[in-house]
């Protein structure tokens, strides 16, 4: 052990680790302190360790290069070890936050391919001592479930914090699905025939429905390399026996290829929907599962960039407002998360939440007054997917979701993909713009796409043995993920890398995409929302998947401008 770290004892000196922590309010949250844990309680904690600025920015510039079809770079993406020599992690660094954590009592420290998430292995009563804290068991309001979070904030010995980003997670307090978006058989509003076979699908949004609508060509060739995933979160699993009666009753191929994590025996019906759906958009790319017990962005983006052949498209329907979140380092740290993940040619796409503008701690307008935007929907390093109904009865033409997420970021500025089109946006006359005092005007603006999902029609989901209908962008995500999917498949079978970060193609490309024109995301809040109109809007972003339009341009980039379409 260094002699610094010898040296620590009674006198030593601690920092708090995560400047600027936002306060945990019980009066604004579902979860409740309810007891203390065990102190033999195990507990994983993952440590992120500091990354230089200028390593940070050099992971940027490769990330937009790579992601940017008009870009001479375009495609051109880093291997995992790339990845960690751009990073560039002192071993110094890596060995003496290790070292610590071994001598506070941490049975196992593990380091990640990148040299720069260490995952800590320790009982509760050595994770208090180590991080100068006290833990504490949450239990929810609604749910039959309870994490381990820190009461209050924690903090490192000096010589330690200098080298370390964050602890991850000690003070996020996940999202539970609403359960007003659930079970929504008697709601189904639509007057086309019913395609599949189970009664209780009856008005409800299929597969069938939604590849007409997308205009998805069937395909059952797998194409070599070519994959998806879904992440599963705090118990939600799928059982093979509801995939199977979703296949009987709707005629589907859906098929599981692999799990990552734990699997247990019990439905959840947001893991389910998920499978079911983006199984059914693209049944030849296989799909894969990756379940974590406790919500943690950090841990899921250590996971999947540093899996050996992580899958290509990734769909996540959790998220938490942005001022739910523990601090803006924790944000940040998260976007180089992604911007590894999309420099390796991996596509992230997350909802966009479920609330509205006011997202899921509210608005009130008279204790907050303000809009809450999305994290991570409104992060620029990530794909965002709001939801739409159809604007009558009859598949055709969409109309907003007026619960779907959306809006601008209060943290991150308006990215370059997008400028013009936000620009527009808010010139437009119909927009209609909510009060200044609500929004931020100079923020990242989300969602980037749309899909259906809203509670005019639920999706028809086979879970816990019976068909019921679910509602929600947790519907939308995974069904533009799967386009996307197929869309991979297609460039991959001509000899071209993955879309990877899909924001520059799809901004590039926004008249492929459906046009939703009318709506507003106010959650009934008496207009106080974003309105859609001709062109990208703050609440379906540029439209919904045109799949065969969007077929003919995914070829094209920089090396590809003789390709005729």
């Amino acid at each position: 052990m260094s002699a610094v770290l010898l040296a620590l004892g009674a006198n030593a000196e601690w920092i708090k680790q995560e400047q600027g922590v936002r306060t945990f309010s019980e009066e604004d949250s579902t979860w409740r302190l309810a007891s203390e844990p065990a102190a033999d309680m195990p507990m994983k904690i993952t440590v992120a360790l500091k990354v230089e600025d200028e390593q940070r920015a050099k992971l940027e510039q490769i990330f937009w290069d790579v992601s940017d079809p008009q870009h001479a770079k375009y495609g051109q993406h880093l291997t995992r070890d790339e990845i960690t020599k751009v990073l560039d992690v002192p071993q110094s660094r890596v060995d003496l936050v290790k070292e610590y954590f071994m001598s506070a009592g941490a049975t196992s420290v593990e380091v990640n391919p990148n040299n720069d998430m260490l995952t800590v292995t320790m009982n509760a009563a050595t994770v208090e001592s180590a991080l100068e804290t006290k833990l504490g068991v949450f239990t929810h309001s609604e749910e039959d479930i309870s994490i381990v979070r820190a009461q209050g904030s924690y903090h490192l010995p000096e010589e330690v914090h200098e080298h370390v980003a964050l602890v991850g997670d000690l003070l996020q307090f996940p999202r539970m699905r609403n359960k007003a978006l659930q079970n929504l058989k008697a709601t189904g509003a639509g007057s086309w025939p019913n395609q599949c076979s189970a009664t209780g699908c009856k008005g409800l949004v299929t597969p069938f429905e939604l590849k007409e609508r997308y205009h998805v060509t069937e395909s059952s060739n797998a194409v070599a390399g070519n994959s998806m995933a879904v992440a599963e979160f705090q118990g939600q699993y799928y059982k093979d026996t509801d995939v199977a009666k979703f296949n009987d009753g709707c005629s589907q191929n859906v098929a599981v290829a692999q799990v990552v994590g734990p699997q247990s025996q019990s439905a959840g019906v947001e893991a389910e929907l998920d499978v079911e759906f983006m199984g059914a958009i693209a049944p030849e790319v296989p799909l894969t599962v990756i379940n974590n017990q406790q919500f943690s962005l950090l841990d899921w983006t250590n996971q999947i960039t540093s899996l050996d052949n992580s899958p290509l498209v990734h769909s996540v329907s959790y998220g938490n407002d942005e001022i739910q979140q523990s601090s803006d380092q924790y944000m940040y740290t998260c976007n180089t998360a992604f911007m590894k993940a999309g420099a390796q040619g991996i596509s992230i796409l997350f909802a966009s939440g479920d609330q509205g503008v006011c997202g899921r701690s509210g608005c009130g307008f008279l204790k907050h007054k303000r809009f809450h935007p999305d994290f991570p929907a409104g992060s620029p390093y990530i794909t965002s997917v709001g939801g739409t109904d159809f604007a009558q009865s009859a598949i055709g033409d969409e109309t907003v979701w007026n619960a779907g997420g959306g809006g601008f970021s209060d943290t991150f500025a308006i990215p370059a993909f997008q400028k013009d089109m936000v620009a527009a946006y808010k010139a437009r006359s119909d927009a209609a713009l909510p009060d200044a005092s609500l929004w931020n005007n100079t923020g990242r603006g989300y969602p980037d796409i749309a899909a259906l999902g809203g509670q005019k029609a639920p999706y028809c989901v086979a879970t816990g043995g019976r068909f019921e209908g679910v509602a929600g962008t947790s519907a939308s995500c995974p069904v533009a993920a799967g386009i996307f999917a197929k869309l991979n498949g297609l460039r991959l079978s001509n000899g071209k890398a993955p879309l990877g970060f899909l924001n520059p193609f799809i901004y590039q490309n926004a008249a492929s995409f459906q046009d939703v024109t009318s709506g507003i995301n106010d959650d009934g809040k008496k207009g106080k929302g974003f309105t859609a109109v001709a062109g990208w809007d703050a609440a379906t972003g540029v439209g919904t998947p045109h799949y065969e339009n969007l077929a003919k341009v995914v070829m094209i980039g920089a090396a590809d401008r003789s390709i005729v379409v």
